[in-house]
């Protein structure tokens, strides 16, 4: 059985860290992983059987109102392909939710925007690079589901 931890900040978290480190850091190379933004967002780790498995962020956008920035989802290479990352955004998008979201904006890597379209973010503006990797603004209103299946 899946369960969730979701805290605020990464003190009480730290297999947010492991998972981010493992993922961003160590197998994709950036550098920039960890920031200031980190202490004020809420993280959500995915655990199954005493393992953490995947993790993500939100918090809300600087001078927006009501628009939350989900961000930092990543999912361990062996659980990759059983839905972990549409469930690391669905935990987000609730919490946010819960704190008066009224939608997501999110940075994803281009790789990765037929996940994020999958489960209802639509791509706004052009592509750029953070870190050297090619990267896409996408959004999706509030209240719009996540799809149920995942691959």
């Amino acid at each position: 059985m899946i369960t969730e931890q979701c805290t605020k900040g990464l003190e009480d978290n730290p297999e947010a860290c492991r998972i981010r480190q493992a993922v961003f850091v160590d197998e994709q190379g950036f550098h920039n992983e960890f920031d200031e933004i980190d202490p004020e967002a809420w993280h959500v780790v995915l655990w199954e059987d005493g393992a953490a498995l995947a993790t993500g962020r939100v918090f809300p956008k600087q001078g927006s109102d009501g628009i939350w920035t989900i961000g930092r989802v990543a999912v361990l290479k062996p659980y990759r392909g059983k839905g972990l990352g549409a469930l690391v955004v669905q935990k987000l998008e609730q919490v946010a939710a819960q704190h008066g979201a009224k939608a997501f904006t999110l940075s994803a890597q281009v790789r990765a925007q037929g996940f994020y379209e999958a489960i209802g973010y639509h791509a706004k503006g052009e592509t750029y690079l953070d870190e050297y990797c090619p990267h896409v603004t996408m959004t999706k209103p509030a209240g719009e589901e996540n799809q149920e299946e995942q691959s």
